[in-house]
């Protein structure tokens, strides 16, 4: 039964609620790795993999072979799984990216085509989005038993540890380059839960070019759960949302986009946040509302602190500097902080994760940025916990407090402490950071080229309907941020642009 106080409501905030048997947090890609691994060798029937990137050549064990002997490339591993297994219908569906993006990955996922053509493996590409939108749902379940779901891909620069060394080599790609050290978080279901997320995929399957129809494996299969990993959650409901845009004959969804407003607004004493992206006004006028409150929350955030490519240098982190001024200037408590991690020598560490919770009451874990094209342009998913038990909400509060940690290479419980000593989350992580690994995170001096790429939100439309028309795009999303009806403003001049640094008191 959800409670009358939930955030959670289906067919609003989210699409289902199913119960999850086991639930896990993978933080940083060797433990998500290690667990796919794990889970695909113990399939049965089906495997369903639905991905923005995909590269056969990722190795899930870069430091070293199996303790099988078994190949450690993953689209090795799948061709012999195939053939060792010809009732196992294995199923990769991902994004048909645009050419620049695809040239950046050595055109992958483009010639995995080539990679599984004559092997058990089908890998099909995905473009039913609309013109410059993205499949961006990073989901795998197996036998509908177990699925994972965040912001990682299985891709040659993902692999990373929560240590996020100096010059692990173990981060090395086939080009014989290292990438830089990453961030991701995935979260891992058990149960109904799970096979939720194989209704998902294969209604993904139906809608994509072939149209195929793929029927859900049998429903007594053993767990394929990885033996080495614990469960963080036993017998919890999980909360699936979405966002689908509005596009030829399916009306768009916007469950993602409702839950972040709702989760801001019920959060009485902390909100964390970790994301790839901050440019969406909807969340930021959300934010700086409530830290205008005097009993507020604290408000957190933890991203890259600079993109690593140039698109998004010249795109999201200009629109993501406006959206800094307007919360410093709504900050009059002082409870909001940003920050960037590095390595212990400096090293950016890219934060890819999307991950945020909310008091020790929400845990939201998924693909979604807080971009405006994550709430309306292209599809996504993500997975909640709402805690109704008292050992529910220690380990929503231990995920925060582990994530927050090992940027600073301390452990959980040291924020957990700290936090009751200093009397809130960032007094605790001013305490903390001795090394200094966290890092502010300011907004950037601008060029009135800037300026307008930062206004107009280059490359971060809300929806299809303003992804080409920049003029358009600007008086719609901050009409959504201020909470009017965007329909009726769409010819008004009656709204207001973030502070920008200028402007500022």
């Amino acid at each position: 039964m959800i409670p009358s106080d939930s955030v959670l409501r289906p067919g609003e905030t989210c699409w289902r609620i199913a119960r999850a048997t086991r639930a896990a947090y993978l933080v940083d890609t060797e433990a998500y790795f290690a667990a796919v691994f794990e889970a695909l060798r113990k399939a049965k029937r089906s495997i369903l993999l639905l991905g923005w990137g995909f590269d056969p050549r990722t190795r899930l064990f870069p430091d070293g072979v199996t303790a099988t002997q078994t190949p450690d490339t993953v689209g090795r591993f799948l061709i012999d799984l195939a053939k060792a297994r010809p009732e196992l219908d294995i199923r990769l569906l991902i994004w048909k990216s645009a050419l620049p993006i695809s040239a950046s990955q050595e055109f992958f996922p483009h010639r995995a085509r080539r990679w599984f053509e004559g092997s058990g493996v089908k890998f099909e590409l995905d473009d039913t989005v609309p013109l410059g939108a993205c499949h961006h749902q990073k989901v795998l379940v197996v036998d509908d038993q177990l699925a994972f779901c965040g912001g990682g891909d299985i891709a040659v620069d993902r692999w990373d540890t929560p240590g996020h060394l100096d010059g692990d080599l173990r981060r090395l790609m086939p080009d014989h380059d290292c990438h830089a050290p990453r961030h991701e978080v995935m979260m891992m279901v058990e149960g109904p839960a799970a096979a939720a997320l194989g209704d998902l995929a294969r209604e993904r399957w139906r809608k994509a070019p072939n149209g195929e129809v793929v029927a859900p494996p049998p429903a007594d299969l053993d767990s394929p759960w990885p033996g080495h990993i614990p469960a963080h959650l036993s017998d919890v409901d999980v909360a699936i949302a979405r966002t689908e845009p509005d596009w030829r004959d399916n009306p768009g969804v916007a469950e993602i986009a409702r839950l972040h407003l709702a989760a801001i607004r019920s959060a009485r004493r902390t909100i964390y946040l970790e994301n790839q992206y901050f440019t969406a006004p909807p969340v930021v006028e959300a934010l700086a509302q409530r830290l205008g409150e005097p009993d507020g929350p604290e408000v957190v955030l933890i991203s890259t602190g600079q993109a690593p490519s140039w698109f998004d240098r010249l795109t999201m982190d200009r629109a993501r500097s406006n959206m800094l001024w307007r919360l410093r200037a709504a900050d009059i408590f002082g409870r909001f902080a940003a920050y960037y991690p590095v390595t212990p020598a400096g090293e950016t560490i890219i934060v890819h994760s999307k991950t945020s919770v909310f008091d020790d009451r929400l845990a939201r874990v998924g693909s979604a940025n807080l971009s405006n094209r994550s709430a309306g342009f292209d599809t996504e998913c993500e997975l909640a916990v709402e805690a109704q038990t008292e050992a529910a909400r220690l380990s929503l509060a231990a995920l925060r407090d582990r994530l927050i940690g090992h940027f600073m290479g301390q452990t959980g419980a040291s924020v957990t402490r700290a936090q009751a000593e200093r009397g809130g989350l960032i007094p605790a992580i001013e305490a903390l950071n001795r090394d200094g690994r966290l890092k502010p995170l300011r907004p950037l001096r601008m060029t009135p080229f800037g300026e307008f790429i930062a206004a107009c939100h280059l490359g971060d439309p809300a929806d299809p309907g303003d992804s080409w028309r920049l003029g358009r795009r600007r008086e719609r999303l901050y009409a959504q941020a201020r909470g009017f009806d965007p329909r009726e403003l769409i010819r008004s001049r009656d709204w207001k642009a973030p502070l920008r640094p200028g402007r500022n008191p």
